[in-house]
Protein backbone atom coordinates (compact mmCIF):
# COMPACT_ATOMS: atom_id res chain seq x y z
CA UNK A 1 0.00 0.00 0.00
CA UNK A 2 2.94 2.60 -0.15
CA UNK A 3 2.71 2.94 -3.18
CA UNK A 4 -0.55 3.62 -3.65
CA UNK A 5 0.00 6.21 -0.50
CA UNK A 6 2.67 7.79 -2.68
CA UNK A 7 0.85 8.32 -5.34
CA UNK A 8 -1.60 10.50 -2.47
CA UNK A 9 1.33 11.88 -1.28
CA UNK A 10 0.01 10.08 2.19
CA UNK A 11 2.74 9.42 4.79
CA UNK A 12 2.04 5.54 5.71
CA UNK A 13 3.43 4.38 8.61
CA UNK A 14 3.41 1.27 10.76
CA UNK A 15 3.87 0.97 14.71
CA UNK A 16 3.98 -2.69 16.24
CA UNK A 17 4.67 -2.92 20.09
CA UNK A 18 5.88 -6.90 19.49
CA UNK A 19 8.18 -8.32 17.26
CA UNK A 20 5.59 -11.51 16.57
CA UNK A 21 2.54 -13.00 17.90
CA UNK A 22 1.38 -16.94 17.34
CA UNK A 23 -1.83 -17.05 17.36
CA UNK A 24 -4.93 -19.16 15.02
CA UNK A 25 -5.87 -17.04 11.91
CA UNK A 26 -7.28 -17.03 8.89
CA UNK A 27 -4.47 -15.70 6.19
CA UNK A 28 -7.20 -14.61 2.79
CA UNK A 29 -9.39 -12.74 5.31
CA UNK A 30 -6.71 -10.66 7.46
CA UNK A 31 -5.38 -9.63 4.64
CA UNK A 32 -8.98 -8.49 3.51
CA UNK A 33 -9.46 -6.59 6.60
CA UNK A 34 -6.14 -4.44 6.49
CA UNK A 35 -6.26 -4.02 2.72
CA UNK A 36 -9.80 -2.85 2.98
CA UNK A 37 -8.73 -0.10 5.98
CA UNK A 38 -5.81 0.63 4.88
CA UNK A 39 -7.30 2.04 1.17
CA UNK A 40 -10.43 3.52 2.90
CA UNK A 41 -7.65 5.71 4.87
CA UNK A 42 -5.71 6.65 2.49
CA UNK A 43 -8.70 7.51 0.29
CA UNK A 44 -9.68 9.84 2.03
CA UNK A 45 -6.94 11.46 3.45
CA UNK A 46 -5.72 14.69 1.91
CA UNK A 47 -2.03 15.27 0.17
CA UNK A 48 0.04 15.76 3.01
CA UNK A 49 -1.48 13.87 6.12
CA UNK A 50 -1.01 10.49 7.64
CA UNK A 51 -1.72 7.20 7.70
CA UNK A 52 -0.72 4.75 10.75
CA UNK A 53 -1.40 1.32 11.24
CA UNK A 54 -1.02 -0.02 15.07
CA UNK A 55 -0.21 -3.37 15.69
CA UNK A 56 -0.37 -4.50 19.43
CA UNK A 57 -1.68 -6.79 22.36
CA UNK A 58 -3.99 -5.21 24.86
CA UNK A 59 -6.86 -5.80 27.26
CA UNK A 60 -9.36 -8.11 26.01
CA UNK A 61 -12.62 -7.58 25.89
CA UNK A 62 -13.96 -10.95 24.80
CA UNK A 63 -13.42 -12.75 27.96
CA UNK A 64 -15.05 -13.13 31.38
CA UNK A 65 -14.17 -14.09 34.17
CA UNK A 66 -14.69 -17.90 33.27
CA UNK A 67 -12.62 -17.63 30.08
CA UNK A 68 -15.47 -17.60 28.20
CA UNK A 69 -17.00 -15.32 24.69
CA UNK A 70 -19.02 -12.61 26.22
CA UNK A 71 -21.19 -13.12 22.98
CA UNK A 72 -22.56 -16.48 23.84
CA UNK A 73 -23.22 -17.08 19.90
CA UNK A 74 -19.60 -17.30 19.74
CA UNK A 75 -17.69 -20.21 19.85
CA UNK A 76 -15.70 -20.97 22.86
CA UNK A 77 -11.62 -20.82 22.60
CA UNK A 78 -8.64 -21.27 24.49
CA UNK A 79 -8.72 -17.39 24.42
CA UNK A 80 -5.43 -15.23 25.90
CA UNK A 81 -5.89 -12.22 28.23
CA UNK A 82 -4.73 -10.21 25.77
CA UNK A 83 -6.13 -9.77 22.10
CA UNK A 84 -5.04 -8.63 19.28
CA UNK A 85 -5.45 -5.51 18.41
CA UNK A 86 -5.00 -3.30 14.96
CA UNK A 87 -5.77 0.04 14.53
CA UNK A 88 -5.63 2.58 11.59
CA UNK A 89 -5.84 6.27 12.01
CA UNK A 90 -5.89 8.89 9.52
CA UNK A 91 -5.80 12.70 8.96
CA UNK A 92 -8.42 13.01 6.73
CA UNK A 93 -11.79 14.67 6.20
CA UNK A 94 -13.16 12.84 8.96
CA UNK A 95 -17.07 11.27 10.07
CA UNK A 96 -19.85 13.46 11.59
CA UNK A 97 -21.63 11.94 14.55
CA UNK A 98 -24.62 11.63 12.59
CA UNK A 99 -23.34 9.09 10.23
CA UNK A 100 -20.67 7.76 12.48
CA UNK A 101 -22.74 4.87 13.43
CA UNK A 102 -24.10 4.48 9.96
CA UNK A 103 -20.39 3.68 8.36
CA UNK A 104 -20.63 -0.15 8.63
CA UNK A 105 -24.10 -0.26 7.26
CA UNK A 106 -24.22 -1.45 3.48
CA UNK A 107 -24.20 0.96 0.98
CA UNK A 108 -24.17 3.53 3.47
CA UNK A 109 -21.97 6.40 1.82
CA UNK A 110 -21.24 9.52 4.04
CA UNK A 111 -20.92 12.87 2.69
CA UNK A 112 -17.27 13.01 3.41
CA UNK A 113 -17.19 11.47 -0.43
CA UNK A 114 -17.99 14.34 -1.94
CA UNK A 115 -15.53 16.61 -0.50
CA UNK A 116 -13.04 14.25 -1.75
CA UNK A 117 -13.90 13.55 -5.25
CA UNK A 118 -13.93 9.88 -4.52
CA UNK A 119 -16.95 7.62 -5.25
CA UNK A 120 -17.48 4.26 -3.83
CA UNK A 121 -20.10 1.43 -3.10
CA UNK A 122 -20.47 1.80 0.45
CA UNK A 123 -19.76 -2.26 0.56
CA UNK A 124 -16.13 -2.06 1.82
CA UNK A 125 -16.73 -1.47 5.92
CA UNK A 126 -19.69 -3.76 6.03
CA UNK A 127 -17.88 -6.67 3.96
CA UNK A 128 -15.04 -5.76 6.47
CA UNK A 129 -17.19 -6.08 9.77
CA UNK A 130 -18.45 -9.26 8.68
CA UNK A 131 -15.10 -10.71 7.81
CA UNK A 132 -13.93 -9.77 11.53
CA UNK A 133 -16.90 -11.36 12.48
CA UNK A 134 -15.92 -14.70 10.99
CA UNK A 135 -12.50 -13.90 12.92
CA UNK A 136 -14.58 -13.70 16.11
CA UNK A 137 -13.50 -10.37 16.45
CA UNK A 138 -14.77 -7.11 17.30
CA UNK A 139 -14.31 -3.67 15.19
CA UNK A 140 -15.24 -0.05 16.01
CA UNK A 141 -14.71 3.25 15.12
CA UNK A 142 -13.56 6.89 16.24
CA UNK A 143 -14.03 10.30 14.25
CA UNK A 144 -13.59 14.08 14.40
CA UNK A 145 -14.56 15.94 11.82
CA UNK A 146 -11.47 17.40 10.33
CA UNK A 147 -9.63 15.89 12.39
CA UNK A 148 -9.44 12.42 11.36
CA UNK A 149 -10.69 8.48 11.93
CA UNK A 150 -9.63 5.44 13.55
CA UNK A 151 -10.69 2.09 13.13
CA UNK A 152 -9.93 -0.67 15.83
CA UNK A 153 -9.84 -4.23 15.13
CA UNK A 154 -9.63 -6.59 18.14
CA UNK A 155 -9.02 -10.39 17.54
CA UNK A 156 -8.97 -12.62 20.24
CA UNK A 157 -5.89 -15.16 20.18
CA UNK A 158 -6.55 -18.52 20.06
CA UNK A 159 -3.99 -21.77 19.75
CA UNK A 160 -6.42 -23.99 19.17
CA UNK A 161 -5.16 -25.37 15.27
CA UNK A 162 -1.71 -27.03 14.79
CA UNK A 163 1.21 -24.90 14.34
CA UNK A 164 1.84 -23.69 10.41
CA UNK A 165 5.19 -25.68 9.28
CA UNK A 166 6.08 -22.91 6.55
CA UNK A 167 5.71 -19.94 5.97
CA UNK A 168 3.27 -18.43 2.73
CA UNK A 169 3.29 -14.83 1.53
CA UNK A 170 -0.16 -13.59 3.06
CA UNK A 171 -0.68 -11.48 -0.75
CA UNK A 172 -0.48 -15.18 -1.91
CA UNK A 173 -3.96 -15.79 -0.84
CA UNK A 174 -5.68 -13.19 -2.48
CA UNK A 175 -5.96 -15.26 -5.54
CA UNK A 176 -6.20 -18.27 -3.93
CA UNK A 177 -8.56 -20.96 -5.27
CA UNK A 178 -7.44 -23.90 -3.16
CA UNK A 179 -5.44 -26.42 -5.54
CA UNK A 180 -6.67 -25.37 -8.44
CA UNK A 181 -4.73 -21.95 -7.88
CA UNK A 182 -1.33 -23.69 -6.76
CA UNK A 183 -1.64 -26.13 -10.00
CA UNK A 184 -1.99 -23.00 -12.21
CA UNK A 185 0.51 -21.69 -10.50
CA UNK A 186 3.12 -24.25 -10.92
CA UNK A 187 2.02 -24.88 -14.73
CA UNK A 188 2.94 -21.41 -14.96
CA UNK A 189 6.56 -21.73 -13.06
CA UNK A 190 7.43 -25.10 -15.26
CA UNK A 191 6.53 -22.55 -18.61
CA UNK A 192 9.23 -20.19 -17.63
CA UNK A 193 12.89 -20.35 -19.18
CA UNK A 194 15.04 -21.86 -16.55
CA UNK A 195 17.85 -19.84 -15.58
CA UNK A 196 16.81 -17.00 -16.86
CA UNK A 197 17.89 -13.56 -15.36
CA UNK A 198 15.62 -11.25 -13.98
CA UNK A 199 16.24 -7.91 -12.46
CA UNK A 200 13.97 -6.05 -10.36
CA UNK A 201 13.73 -2.04 -9.67
CA UNK A 202 11.89 -1.53 -6.59
CA UNK A 203 12.53 1.00 -3.59
CA UNK A 204 10.03 -0.86 -1.54
CA UNK A 205 11.56 -4.21 0.67
CA UNK A 206 7.62 -5.20 1.59
CA UNK A 207 6.88 -5.51 -2.93
CA UNK A 208 10.68 -6.60 -3.08
CA UNK A 209 10.51 -9.55 -0.91
CA UNK A 210 6.52 -10.72 -2.44
CA UNK A 211 8.68 -10.68 -5.94
CA UNK A 212 11.46 -12.85 -4.84
CA UNK A 213 8.84 -15.50 -2.75
CA UNK A 214 7.03 -15.49 -6.45
CA UNK A 215 9.87 -15.51 -8.99
CA UNK A 216 13.14 -16.91 -7.18
CA UNK A 217 11.98 -20.64 -7.87
CA UNK A 218 11.91 -20.19 -11.37
CA UNK A 219 14.82 -17.24 -12.41
CA UNK A 220 17.71 -16.03 -10.67
CA UNK A 221 17.16 -12.59 -8.99
CA UNK A 222 18.95 -9.47 -9.23
CA UNK A 223 17.64 -6.26 -7.71
CA UNK A 224 17.93 -2.52 -8.07
CA UNK A 225 16.67 0.06 -5.20
CA UNK A 226 16.42 3.05 -7.47
CA UNK A 227 15.58 3.96 -11.26
CA UNK A 228 19.47 5.03 -11.89
CA UNK A 229 20.89 2.36 -10.05
CA UNK A 230 17.88 -0.24 -11.96
CA UNK A 231 19.33 1.27 -15.40
CA UNK A 232 22.68 0.84 -14.95
CA UNK A 233 22.54 -2.52 -13.41
CA UNK A 234 20.25 -3.28 -16.64
CA UNK A 235 23.00 -1.87 -18.74
CA UNK A 236 25.92 -3.89 -16.85
CA UNK A 237 23.84 -7.47 -16.64
CA UNK A 238 21.82 -7.49 -19.55
CA UNK A 239 18.70 -9.36 -17.95
CA UNK A 240 16.50 -11.75 -19.72
CA UNK A 241 13.24 -9.46 -17.98
CA UNK A 242 12.83 -6.73 -16.14
CA UNK A 243 10.84 -5.33 -13.16
CA UNK A 244 10.18 -2.08 -12.42
CA UNK A 245 8.23 0.33 -9.80
CA UNK A 246 6.51 3.72 -11.24
CA UNK A 247 7.55 5.55 -8.62
CA UNK A 248 10.84 5.67 -7.38
CA UNK A 249 13.72 7.86 -6.35
CA UNK A 250 16.56 8.68 -8.62
CA UNK A 251 14.37 7.90 -11.84
CA UNK A 252 10.73 6.74 -11.85
CA UNK A 253 10.33 3.80 -13.94
CA UNK A 254 9.14 5.94 -17.30
CA UNK A 255 12.62 7.33 -17.59
CA UNK A 256 13.65 3.68 -16.76
CA UNK A 257 11.93 2.29 -19.99
CA UNK A 258 12.74 5.17 -22.14
CA UNK A 259 16.44 4.86 -21.26
CA UNK A 260 16.31 1.46 -21.70
CA UNK A 261 14.38 0.97 -25.06
CA UNK A 262 16.28 3.68 -26.61
CA UNK A 263 19.61 2.16 -26.12
CA UNK A 264 20.67 -0.60 -28.24
CA UNK A 265 22.39 -3.17 -25.34
CA UNK A 266 19.24 -3.17 -23.53
CA UNK A 267 16.20 -2.44 -26.15
CA UNK A 268 15.42 -5.78 -26.77
CA UNK A 269 14.45 -6.38 -22.76
CA UNK A 270 10.86 -6.77 -22.28
CA UNK A 271 9.63 -4.22 -19.18
CA UNK A 272 6.91 -4.72 -16.89
CA UNK A 273 5.46 -1.89 -15.02
CA UNK A 274 4.39 -2.11 -11.25
CA UNK A 275 2.10 0.79 -9.77
CA UNK A 276 -0.63 2.15 -7.85
CA UNK A 277 -0.79 4.37 -10.69
CA UNK A 278 -3.28 2.60 -12.48
CA UNK A 279 -5.83 4.83 -14.28
CA UNK A 280 -5.88 4.50 -18.33
CA UNK A 281 -3.71 7.71 -18.64
CA UNK A 282 -0.77 6.30 -16.80
CA UNK A 283 -0.74 2.85 -18.69
CA UNK A 284 -1.13 4.70 -21.75
CA UNK A 285 2.03 6.43 -20.46
CA UNK A 286 4.01 3.50 -19.71
CA UNK A 287 3.54 1.91 -22.70
CA UNK A 288 4.14 4.75 -25.18
CA UNK A 289 7.24 4.96 -23.94
CA UNK A 290 8.50 1.27 -24.29
CA UNK A 291 7.07 -0.34 -21.32
CA UNK A 292 6.23 -4.12 -22.85
CA UNK A 293 3.17 -5.32 -19.83
CA UNK A 294 1.54 -2.87 -17.10
CA UNK A 295 0.49 -4.51 -13.81
CA UNK A 296 -1.64 -2.51 -10.98
CA UNK A 297 -0.86 -3.05 -7.73
CA UNK A 298 -1.92 -5.12 -5.66
CA UNK A 299 -1.28 -7.93 -7.46
CA UNK A 300 -1.16 -11.40 -7.32
CA UNK A 301 1.13 -14.59 -8.07
CA UNK A 302 -0.63 -15.94 -10.16
CA UNK A 303 -1.18 -13.18 -13.06
CA UNK A 304 2.28 -11.81 -12.40
CA UNK A 305 3.62 -15.29 -14.03
CA UNK A 306 1.16 -14.98 -16.22
CA UNK A 307 2.44 -11.77 -17.25
CA UNK A 308 5.80 -13.13 -17.16
CA UNK A 309 5.36 -16.23 -19.14
CA UNK A 310 3.82 -14.96 -21.80
CA UNK A 311 7.13 -11.95 -22.66
CA UNK A 312 9.15 -14.77 -22.46
CA UNK A 313 7.30 -16.67 -25.31
CA UNK A 314 7.49 -13.57 -27.02
CA UNK A 315 10.74 -13.98 -26.71
CA UNK A 316 11.35 -17.18 -27.77
CA UNK A 317 9.69 -16.15 -31.00
CA UNK A 318 11.85 -13.61 -31.71
CA UNK A 319 14.63 -16.09 -31.32
CA UNK A 320 12.53 -18.45 -33.81
CA UNK A 321 11.81 -15.16 -36.40
CA UNK A 322 15.89 -14.47 -36.16
CA UNK A 323 17.27 -18.27 -36.24
CA UNK A 324 15.41 -18.99 -39.59
CA UNK A 325 16.99 -15.52 -40.92
CA UNK A 326 19.31 -15.80 -43.46
CA UNK A 327 21.58 -13.40 -41.54
CA UNK A 328 21.82 -11.59 -44.67
CA UNK A 329 22.43 -7.37 -44.19
CA UNK A 330 21.28 -4.44 -46.07
CA UNK A 331 24.37 -2.83 -47.73
CA UNK A 332 26.52 -1.30 -44.68
CA UNK A 333 25.80 2.07 -45.71
CA UNK A 334 22.18 1.51 -44.89
CA UNK A 335 22.93 0.19 -41.59
CA UNK A 336 24.97 3.84 -40.90
CA UNK A 337 22.39 5.70 -42.60
CA UNK A 338 22.18 8.52 -39.21
CA UNK A 339 18.20 8.87 -40.45
CA UNK A 340 18.08 4.71 -39.57
CA UNK A 341 17.99 5.51 -36.01
CA UNK A 342 14.53 6.80 -35.69
CA UNK A 343 12.73 3.80 -35.68
CA UNK A 344 9.14 2.91 -35.55
CA UNK A 345 9.05 -0.14 -34.28
CA UNK A 346 10.96 -3.00 -31.70
CA UNK A 347 11.52 -5.06 -34.70
CA UNK A 348 12.91 -2.13 -37.11
CA UNK A 349 15.82 -1.54 -33.79
CA UNK A 350 16.56 -5.04 -33.77
CA UNK A 351 17.10 -5.49 -37.07
CA UNK A 352 19.26 -2.48 -37.25
CA UNK A 353 21.35 -3.49 -34.36
CA UNK A 354 22.40 -7.10 -36.47
CA UNK A 355 22.70 -5.67 -39.61
CA UNK A 356 25.42 -3.32 -37.52
CA UNK A 357 26.51 -6.62 -36.26
CA UNK A 358 26.73 -8.89 -39.59
CA UNK A 359 27.91 -5.89 -41.75
CA UNK A 360 31.08 -5.75 -39.23
CA UNK A 361 31.48 -9.69 -39.08
CA UNK A 362 31.30 -8.89 -43.38
CA UNK A 363 34.13 -6.41 -43.29
CA UNK A 364 36.43 -8.76 -41.38
CA UNK A 365 35.15 -11.83 -43.12
CA UNK A 366 38.66 -13.35 -44.06
CA UNK A 367 40.27 -12.10 -40.88
CA UNK A 368 40.11 -15.44 -38.43
CA UNK A 369 41.60 -13.39 -36.05
CA UNK A 370 38.45 -11.34 -35.51
CA UNK A 371 36.34 -12.78 -32.92
CA UNK A 372 34.56 -12.35 -29.63
CA UNK A 373 36.76 -9.50 -28.40
CA UNK A 374 37.43 -7.58 -31.68
CA UNK A 375 33.72 -7.15 -32.60
CA UNK A 376 32.48 -6.35 -29.02
CA UNK A 377 35.02 -3.43 -29.38
CA UNK A 378 33.63 -2.30 -33.00
CA UNK A 379 29.96 -2.62 -31.21
CA UNK A 380 31.33 -0.39 -27.99
CA UNK A 381 30.03 -3.36 -25.74
CA UNK A 382 31.69 -5.61 -23.61
CA UNK A 383 31.95 -8.96 -24.51
CA UNK A 384 29.29 -10.00 -22.10
CA UNK A 385 26.98 -7.56 -23.30
CA UNK A 386 27.00 -8.32 -26.66
CA UNK A 387 26.86 -11.98 -25.65
CA UNK A 388 23.46 -11.82 -23.97
CA UNK A 389 22.58 -9.27 -26.68
CA UNK A 390 23.10 -11.73 -29.29
CA UNK A 391 21.81 -15.24 -27.10
CA UNK A 392 18.73 -13.20 -26.45
CA UNK A 393 17.77 -12.01 -30.36
CA UNK A 394 18.91 -15.63 -31.45
CA UNK A 395 19.27 -17.84 -28.85
CA UNK A 396 22.87 -18.36 -30.19
CA UNK A 397 26.44 -17.59 -28.43
CA UNK A 398 27.81 -14.55 -29.80
CA UNK A 399 31.46 -17.39 -30.84
CA UNK A 400 28.23 -19.74 -32.31
CA UNK A 401 26.78 -16.16 -34.00
CA UNK A 402 29.77 -14.96 -35.50
CA UNK A 403 30.47 -18.69 -36.96
CA UNK A 404 27.08 -18.63 -38.65
CA UNK A 405 27.67 -15.65 -40.45
CA UNK A 406 30.95 -16.83 -41.67
CA UNK A 407 29.61 -20.30 -42.91
CA UNK A 408 26.51 -18.43 -44.76
CA UNK A 409 28.74 -16.45 -46.37
CA UNK A 410 31.11 -19.72 -47.60
CA UNK A 411 27.69 -20.84 -48.73
CA UNK A 412 26.68 -18.31 -50.96
CA UNK A 413 30.43 -18.29 -52.15
CA UNK A 414 30.15 -22.19 -53.00
CA UNK A 415 26.85 -21.48 -54.87
CA UNK A 416 27.95 -18.04 -57.18
CA UNK A 417 31.95 -19.03 -57.86
CA UNK A 418 34.25 -21.88 -59.05
CA UNK A 419 36.59 -21.12 -56.12
CA UNK A 420 37.87 -24.60 -54.36
CA UNK A 421 36.40 -24.92 -50.94
CA UNK A 422 39.78 -24.34 -49.34
CA UNK A 423 40.43 -21.07 -51.12
CA UNK A 424 36.16 -20.21 -49.50
CA UNK A 425 37.02 -21.57 -46.29
CA UNK A 426 40.26 -19.17 -45.75
CA UNK A 427 37.97 -16.11 -47.23
CA UNK A 428 35.45 -16.86 -44.44
CA UNK A 429 37.69 -16.78 -41.58
CA UNK A 430 38.66 -20.48 -41.12
CA UNK A 431 42.17 -21.34 -41.02
CA UNK A 432 41.41 -25.37 -41.04
CA UNK A 433 39.85 -27.07 -43.48
CA UNK A 434 38.76 -30.20 -41.80
CA UNK A 435 36.57 -27.79 -39.03
CA UNK A 436 35.27 -25.89 -41.71
CA UNK A 437 33.89 -28.92 -43.56
CA UNK A 438 32.73 -30.03 -40.35
CA UNK A 439 30.73 -26.97 -39.16
CA UNK A 440 29.42 -26.41 -42.39
CA UNK A 441 27.81 -30.28 -42.21
CA UNK A 442 26.71 -29.47 -39.19
CA UNK A 443 24.95 -26.05 -40.19
CA UNK A 444 23.26 -26.99 -43.13
CA UNK A 445 23.02 -30.91 -42.90
CA UNK A 446 26.01 -31.66 -46.01
CA UNK A 447 29.40 -31.75 -46.54
CA UNK A 448 30.79 -28.50 -48.31
CA UNK A 449 31.99 -30.50 -51.72
CA UNK A 450 28.45 -32.50 -51.65
CA UNK A 451 26.65 -28.72 -51.28
CA UNK A 452 28.70 -27.45 -54.28
CA UNK A 453 28.06 -30.76 -56.43
CA UNK A 454 23.95 -30.47 -56.00
CA UNK A 455 24.34 -27.30 -56.72
CA UNK A 456 26.00 -27.44 -59.87
CA UNK A 457 23.76 -30.10 -60.97
CA UNK A 458 20.82 -27.96 -60.38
Amino acid sequence: MHSLADTKNVQLRVENSRDSIVMDYDPERLLQIVHNLLSNAIKFTPAGGEVVMKLETGNSKFENGNGKMENGDMEQFPISSSPFLISISDTGVGITPEELPLVFDRFFQAKNQEKTKTGGTGIGLSLTRELVRAMNGDISVESRVGAGTTFKVELPVANKAELATESVPAARFMASDGLAHHLKVETLTHNLEAGSHLLIIEDNPDVVEYLAACLGKCYHLDFAYDGQAGIEKAIATIPDLIISDVMMPEKDGFEVVETLKNDERTSHIPIILLTARSTVADRIAGLKRGADAYLAKPFVEEELLVVATGLMETRRKLQEKYRHTDLETAPAVAAQNPEATEQKSFFDLENLFLQKVIALIDAHLDDAEFGNAELSRKMLMSESQLHRKIKALTDLSLSVFIRSVRLRRGRVLLQTTHLTVSEIAYSVGFTDLAYFSRTFSAEFGTAPSTFRKEGLQE
